[in-house]
């Protein structure tokens, strides 16, 4: 312990349970470090935030404010994928607490000839530790300060150069936190998901899908399992057991005699195909992202090789999958636990390892909750360190503490409760949950539908409630994505009535889609897409506000990053129209209250001059106002 070390440093900022996870950003982002800084006594302090990537060994420094209390800050930005690190460090400014005492007593008009020699002898000791040019002013201040030039020791010049070179001695640091950085992708982005053949191969795929995934504006083409399908136990339509002889059976019994998880079904086409296709997804500023559901089919090698990776009854069969009432005899599901684990956990890290390596960098991982946390903290930190690119997108509806866990593990981004978050003061409150209790590691994918959820205000709602809600998802939240054609063609048929499934699911028949379907919602969604891509307001799960709205069927609120703000009033009823008054929060908007402001509307191009905070607004059922301020 050094006794003479009097600076205390608390409460560093931003952090994750203490520092035992990452904080995450993106590529470009800026880190905004807070911690508490004090001594004992009436010294002043200076502090620094000292940062570097983790590959590196030298660090970079960025000089810390004093912001109020005896709270600092300051901001650095991160430019390159992977993980970085950032410590706070503080210690008593000698010099500027000298300074501070040498104006006090210049006030009281006292005689300052000895705490001039007392500041020559700092700045000698500066001078000492700096080159060049520097040095000789320094050394200049030292002989003017000796002559007793009290202006000199008032210099802003001589200022700037003892806070490079003055000595921090006894320097107080907090601990090292860690940031992850992902590519801009991994922050935000937008999601198109297909069952690949329900559009015949994996060449029809790159020629149909992806130059309309890409007209409408997305930055993923997400492809449910593209492996080899087990005939075991096949389900047929709409989950039925004893399927019939065409029945494609669910692409999530994967593994067959043509292979397992690092094969393609030979319906679908080639090694060879898949990379074609994630060359054309290229061409067009897509990525391809591949569904990885760590499972498999009766029919798998896996199973007749590694009997011991998967639980047996006492008859010595292999368990099938269950949730009971619901049962899955066509997946078997690993035993995560097993006297094997360590070679079945090596075996399903390189499932990832393998299609990275076929230049694959996205990846949404289907019910990771029912998997070890300590298998995701070991296997997501295995890929990245290979492929520090690699983006996760975990499919985990489930209880909210394990969802926030499976972040912290290191999954990019996660489902979310959006789907069934309808109300106003629903969305409010999880919303405002979102953006600030678990914005630093928590980052959320909005979905209005998914191939195993067609809610309930979908089937009865029609074609407005598939509006606000592609609105609500694309504006709220910094990533969005939808199950894709289902959702641009309105889909609302469930399995029955008290189901939210669709009847005729695609995960259990082939479906033919066509899309040119002129009253599809593309062209909403193309929309949607090119402004969340002109607007960084809406890049980050940050800047969000809700605005008071005399309507619960309406809900406003505002995104802002900077000078660019997107604000939103958006119908939640979709039956009806509405209309009401909405108190804005013009401190949040940037907005002075006697000045009249311009809000030209996104989606429909008009434009409306406001002034104060009160304004008047009118919607038709499940219609939206997307403005832009005008400056």
């Amino acid at each position: 312990m050094e006794g003479r070390r009097r600076v205390v440093i608390e409460d560093v900022r931003p952090r994750v349970d203490d520092g035992a996870y990452p904080v995450k950003r993106a590529v470009g982002d800026e880190v905004v470090a807070e911690f508490d800084a004090f001594a004992d006594g009436h010294d002043r302090l200076a502090s620094v935030v000292l940062y570097r990537h983790d590959c590196d060994q030298a660090w970079h420094e960025v000089r810390a404010a004093h912001v109020v209390n005896d709270r600092w800050r300051a901001t650095f930005r991160v430019d390159t994928p992977g993980m970085h690190v950032f410590v706070a460090e503080a210690w008593v400014d000698i010099f500027g607490s000298w300074t501070h005492e040498l104006e006090k007593r210049l006030a009281a008009g006292q005689d300052i000839a000895v705490e001039l020699e007392i500041g020559a002898d700092h700045v000698r000791s500066a001078a000492r530790r700096a080159r060049g040019s520097d040095a000789s002013a320094l050394r200049a201040t030292v002989a003017r300060l000796s002559e007793g030039d009290r202006a000199a020791a008032l210099d802003p010049a001589l200022h700037a150069l003892m806070s490079r070179y003055a000595p921090r001695s006894f320097a107080a640091r907090g601990p090292e936190l860690r940031v992850w950085v992902d590519r801009e992708r991994g922050a935000r982005s937008a999601w198109y998901k297909v069952f690949p053949r329900s559009f015949g191969t994996l060449r029809d795929v790159a020629e149909v899908v992806v130059p309309h995934a890409a007209a409408l504006g997305f930055d993923i083409l997400y492809l449910l399992p593209i492996h080899p399908i087990g005939s075991t136990e096949r389900k047929g339509k709409d989950n039925t057991l004893g399927a019939k002889g065409d029945d494609p059976g669910s692409p999530y019994a994967i593994g067959s005699h043509d292979g397992g998880h690092t094969a393609i079904a030979p319906e679908l086409g080639t090694l060879e195909d898949l990379h074609a296709l994630v060359a054309a997804c290229a061409e067009q500023d897509l990525e391809l992202a591949l569904d990885i559901a760590l499972q498999c089919s009766p029919d798998h090698p896996w199973v007749r090789e590694h009997p011991e990776w998967f639980r047996h009854r006492p008859d010595g069969s292999i368990m099938y999958a269950e949730n009971p009432p619901k049962k899955y005899q066509d997946i078997y599901p690993f035993d995560m636990s097993c006297d094997a684990w360590r070679p079945l956990w090596d075996a399903l890290r390189d499932v990832f390892l393998y299609w990275a390596a076929q230049g694959i960098r996205a990846f949404r991982v289907d019910n990771p909750h029912t998997k070890p946390f300590a298998f995701w903290d070991w296997c997501l930190a295995e890929v990245r360190r290979e492929y520090p690119d690699a983006i996760f997108l975990a499919e985990a509806f489930t209880r909210p503490k394990v969802m926030l866990r499976l972040a912290k593990a290191g999954f990019t981004q996660s489902y979310t409760y959006f789907t069934w978050r309808t109300a106003k003061w629903e969305l409010t409150e999880y919303l405002t949950e979102l953006t600030t209790e678990t914005v630093d590691y928590f980052r959320p994918n909005f979905w209005p539908n998914t191939p195993d959820i067609l809610p309930f205000h979908l089937q009865t709602g029609g074609r407005p409630a598939f509006t606000s809600r592609a609105v609500l998802a694309a504006t709220l939240a910094a990533s969005w994505g939808v199950y894709a054609p289902a959702f641009e063609q309105v889909v609302t048929t469930p399995l029955a009535p008290d189901r939210e499934e669709y009847a005729g699911s695609e995960k259990y028949e082939l479906r033919r889609w066509d899309l040119r379907d002129p009253t599809s919602l593309a062209p909403l969604i193309a929309r949607l897409n090119a402004i969340r891509r002109e607007h960084r307001a809406l890049w980050r799960d940050r800047g969000l506000t809700f605005h008071r709205i005399e309507n619960d069927s309406l809900i406003a609120y505002s995104r802002r990053a900077g000078d660019d703000v997107i604000l939103c009033v958006v119908s939640l009823e979709h039956s009806q129209t509405e209309s009401a008054w909405v108190d804005l929060d013009l401190a949040e908007l940037g907005v002075t209250a006697d000045r009249t402001f311009a809000v030209h509307d996104l989606l429909d191009g008009s434009r409306y001059h406001w002034q104060g905070p009160r304004n008047f607004v009118r919607l038709a059922p499940g219609a939206a106002h997307i403005f832009e301020l005008e400056r």
